[in-house]
């Protein structure tokens, strides 16, 4: 293969990379917010009550994803979007969202990450999971039917 060719391959590769380095992060940076996640009609009370929250400042996935490396982030939110995208579209809608065993790892050790000095003397065996005690954080209970508004937000 001559010289020019294998360049001109070379930098047609490393564009592509770079494409899709920085749409991958766009589409990342733009799927954690609570605007795009209450998209979903089904994940609207869990936006709303978040954003009535002191977790309110924080974004879905900061977590609800792993952080500690955007492939590791990357992937488990491709399986987790194309699992919501399945039952919101082929069903059954679940009439409580609840996360997934893997999900709820996540959360349990993304709590930890923030939370370390309130959980360093712990020993952790009352409870699996930090929201085994803290259901409600940042999510609050669902307000009564009655009193819950259509928006179109």
């Amino acid at each position: 293969m001559q010289s020019g060719k294998k360049w001109f391959l070379a930098s047609v590769a490393l564009t592509l990379v770079i494409l899709g380095y920085i749409s991958a992060g766009f589409t990342m940076r733009n799927t954690d917010i609570p605007e795009f996640c209450g998209t979903c009609h089904v994940m609207h009370e869990a936006v709303r009550t978040h954003q009535q929250s002191v977790h309110a400042q924080l974004t879905c996935n900061e977590c609800h994803a792993p952080t500690d490396a955007f492939v590791s982030k990357m992937i488990f939110k491709t399986r987790a979007g194309m699992r919501d995208i399945y039952v919101n579209t082929i069903g059954p809608i679940p009439d409580v969202v609840t996360a997934e065993a893997a999900t709820r790892e996540v959360i349990n050790d993304n709590c930890a990450s923030c939370h370390f000095m309130t959980t360093i003397n712990l020993d952790g065996k009352a409870k699996n999971y930090c929201f085994d005690c803290h259901r409600h954080v940042p999510h609050t209970r669902k307000s009564p039917i009655a009193s819950r508004k259509v928006t179109n937000e």
